[in-house]
């Protein structure tokens, strides 16, 4: 509620301790408001329970406000550890279950008590309240207060009416009477009830005229918290409820949820226990006149003379269940109180069974003929009450909405001008601008630097995964479809990883660091998917695997150091490895030291060119890339950023997962099939790859286009077709994946996935462009140094396509 007081907030005849209610309440709120150590949080919401006595709340800052200020947020969310918890979370009306009960009029007892006194609003002028147990009484005396014209129908037999009795005076009353229907479509304008011999026979039957009912069954202590707690209930069969009973954190439940309804006992048990969770000796009694009605005869489905099966009597208003629900979901053999719950939907909506909870399980104690400490009750999840996302993700707004990672040298990247991109969770270099440059000057600069002399990248957002154990190899042998049992420590391979459906997930070079280890690298996007794919496969799959797979994308920095210079830059600074092409092959990978720092020096290229990867504790990443920068300042070292080695890549013919893949590409589609191992008895995605689908000749295969007049740049994304001449809608022969402006080749290039596109070699294609279509000829997909001479230290000048 907006404020604290709960009952208290609509009662108008109590007085405690000799003062009205509400002000007695006002001054309780004061005083507390005046304590140093109180936090009243109004507008506020448990709706959590965790380990540890961790209590999370949902707080409405504003959205009670006209004109709220722009500085504060809508919600809070409020997560608090404490030491000790009070739960004084009261209890839920209980609804009673008759024919018709859905009709639009019809409400709990002590709601038409809340309209009345609190909002002073009349939800009816004739109001019919039905009940079977005493607090209704009161709330039948309020609205004949009010001036309504009010009927009571009690349940119970006359000689079960307590003292409740002297507050239905002046008023019409039945006792012992059951309802066997309510009239009215669109609002109730009838209850039709009937007397109950002690004998279970139903007499002459009466409709009561009335625009509302208030109806009662007693009711529920709010036990939710504390089961969300892990605490243990107990049923208590007089009172036909589900109390707390052994708590399993530093707890206490008091009140009302603990199954206390008089006002005084609950107050005085209120306070016992914040004292005792204050570790106080404190003890306090109240006094409360009127005495609470109490006492209430549980009913499941009121009696009818009609088959209960045809009977509409709902059980769980917000799920549209009946009472033939649960009776049907028994007749289908569901006996499980969970189940019966999944069958019927009881219980599952926003409210978690708050109000429609105990009568379903009492309806099903009866019908499966067990006690309802045997049938047990369902599992009270959080949220106790709905959470909007906004409030969960709390401070997740401008930049912290996407929350952005940067990588161990961005700010030397930020210090030298660098412009950056978003990459998956990263913020990347994108290309480094000189003085009165654009993007397309500096990438051309950047890409003529790495071919001709030597550049440097920050490749430490790559993902990183160790893989460790006896069984390693058999691991990696299964998860990627190419060998790598016998792939030597030292060296390095390229993987594709698939998916069971045959298709391409993920890509890296893995190197074999020792017998029972590997360094794996993925996709910068790909690393958190490949390690929870690994992880899948090792805890489902192949639980029988000795290994473990960890995550180090944190741990180790990677520098890239590419072009025909990189050997003579690295030279001076490495130690204890042979970096001669004899003792060093591209595909090799070695361990030592760099300016005293431990290495994984890798012996690889995403660029075409004599490249190292130089992998160094994250730590020590900046001043490693330093000495670099200055050793390389007499050779013309160029840093480089995302956009550079996108075309650098693509002059080569590597693809990029994601970019160059659509999540339908199989490693032939790219011009891979033949890393695909024919000798394997099995691997992810093998039997998919056989399917008569993935074989078919006009698959979307990987090829290159070169514009026909050598000057227009193709755009990402743009379709291709075959014939202009063709009827619209065209048929699509596939799309363009990259495209960009090659210095080396001096001209555009891009990359396309073309049905059957090897066989479409030099063939002349029509691609989308803003105004109109440009013709294409495709040729195989790679650009530059077809023969991977220069990958090798073979420096020959560029050749254009």
């Amino acid at each position: 509620q907006p404020e604290l007081g709960g009952s208290l907030l609509h009662e108008t005849t109590a007085t405690i301790d000799g003062l009205p209610a509400a002000r007695w309440l006002e001054e309780a709120r004061t005083a507390l408001a005046a304590m140093p150590n109180v936090t009243l949080l109004p507008r506020t919401t448990v709706f959590g329970y965790y380990n540890h006595n961790h209590i999370v709340l949902t707080e409405r800052v504003t959205d009670h406000l006209a004109t709220p200020s722009a500085d504060l947020p809508r919600e809070r969310l409020w997560q608090v550890r404490a030491k000790e918890v009070v739960i004084a979370t009261g209890a839920h009306e209980r609804p009673l279950t008759f024919a018709d009960n859905d009709r639009p009029g019809i409400m709990l007892a002590e709601s038409v008590r809340v309209y009345i006194n609190r909002y002073g609003v009349a939800p009816g002028r004739r109001i019919v309240f039905v009940t079977s147990g005493a607090s209704a009484y009161r709330a039948a005396a309020d609205a004949k207060a009010a001036g309504l014209d009010v009927t009571l129908v009690d349940v119970r037999p006359d000689s079960a009416i307590g003292a409740e009795r002297a507050l239905a005076a002046g008023l019409r009353y039945l006792t012992g009477h059951t309802v066997i229907g309510a009239t009215g479509t669109k609002a109730v304008t009838g209850l039709i009830v009937a007397p109950v011999s002690a004998s279970g026979g139903i007499g002459t039957h009466v409709t009561l005229p009335c625009d509302c009912v208030g109806m009662s069954g007693g009711w529920t202590p709010s036990v939710h918290l504390f089961s969300q707690s892990r605490g243990k209930l107990a049923y208590q069969p007089e009172s036909d409820i589900f109390v707390p009973a052994t708590s399993v954190q530093n707890e206490r439940s008091v009140g009302a949820c603990n199954g206390t309804f008089d006002l005084a006992a609950l107050l005085a048990e209120g306070w016992a226990g914040g004292a005792a969770a204050a570790k106080a000796d404190a003890a306090r009694s109240f006094a409360a006149e009127p005495a609470t009605p109490l006492g209430f005869k549980p009913v499941r489905v009121l009696p009818t003379n009609a088959n209960p099966l045809k009977v509409r009597a709902f059980l769980d208003f917000q799920n549209d269940v009946t009472a033939k629900d649960v009776r049907l979901a028994v007749r289908e053999g569901f006996e499980s109180v969970e189940h019966v719950k999944r069958y019927t939907t009881t219980g599952m909506a926003t409210d978690q069974g708050k109000t429609s909870n105990m009568t379903a399980l009492g309806l099903l104690s009866e019908t499966l003929e067990r006690p309802v400490p045997q049938v047990g009750t369902t599992t009270f999840r959080p949220p106790y009450t709905p959470v909007t996302f906004g409030a969960i993700i709390g401070s997740s707004r401008n930049e912290l909405f996407d929350p952005i990672r940067r990588a161990p040298l961005h700010e030397w990247a930020q210090e030298h001008g660098a412009v950056f991109e978003n990459v998956a969770l990263w913020r990347r270099a994108w290309f480094f601008p000189r003085p009165g440059e654009n993007m397309h000057a500096a990438v051309k600069r950047e890409c003529k630097a790495v071919r001709e002399g030597v550049g440097i990248f920050d490749a430490s957002t790559l993902g990183k995964i160790e893989v460790v154990g006896p069984d390693a190899a058999e691991f990696l042998n299964r998860i990627y479809p190419n060998a790598w049992l016998k792939l030597e420590p030292g060296r390095c391979r390229y993987g594709l990883m698939l998916k069971e459906d045959g298709f391409v997930f993920d890509d890296g070079v893995v190197a074999r660091v020792a017998p029972d280890r590997f360094h794996v690298t993925t996709t910068t996007g790909g690393a958190a998917r490949v390690l929870a794919h690994m992880e899948d496969y090792l805890q489902t799959e192949w639980p029988d695997l000795k290994v473990f797979v960890t995550s180090t994308s944190e741990q180790w920095a990677v520098i890239a150091l590419q072009g025909p210079k990189a050997r003579e830059v690295l030279a001076p600074f490495v130690e204890g490895i042979d970096l001669s092409p004899e003792a060093f092959p591209h595909m090799a990978m070695r361990t030592g030291r760099i300016l005293g720092v431990p290495t994984r020096l890798f012996r690889v290229s995403f660029t075409g060119e004599l490249g190292f990867e130089i992998n160094v504790p994250t730590d020590y990443a900046r001043s490693v890339w330093e000495a670099l920068y200055a050793r390389g300042a007499e050779f013309g070292i160029t840093p480089y950023g995302t956009e550079t080695m996108h075309v650098l890549r693509a002059e080569r013919g590597f693809i990029i997962v994601g970019q160059d893949t659509d999540g339908t590409v199989t490693p032939d589609d790219l011009g891979l099939g033949g890393m695909v191992s024919k000798q394997k008895p099995d691997f992810v995605g093998k039997r998919s790859l056989t399917r008569p689908d993935m074989l078919l000749p006009d698959r979307k295969q990987l090829v290159g286009l070169l514009s026909e007049d050598s000057r227009t740049l193709l755009e990402e994304g743009a379709q291709i077709v075959a014939d202009l001449n063709q009827p619209v809608p065209m048929t699509m022969l596939g799309h363009v994946t990259s495209s960009y402006d090659s210095a080396a080749c001096g001209r555009p290039i891009a990359l396309a996935l073309v049905s059957g596109g090897r066989a479409r070699i030099n063939e002349t294609l029509h691609v989308t462009t803003p105004t109109g279509f440009a013709a294409a000829r495709v040729v195989p997909p790679v650009f530059f140094d077809a023969e991977g001479k220069r990958v090798n230290g073979t420096v020959e000048a560029p050749a254009h396509a």
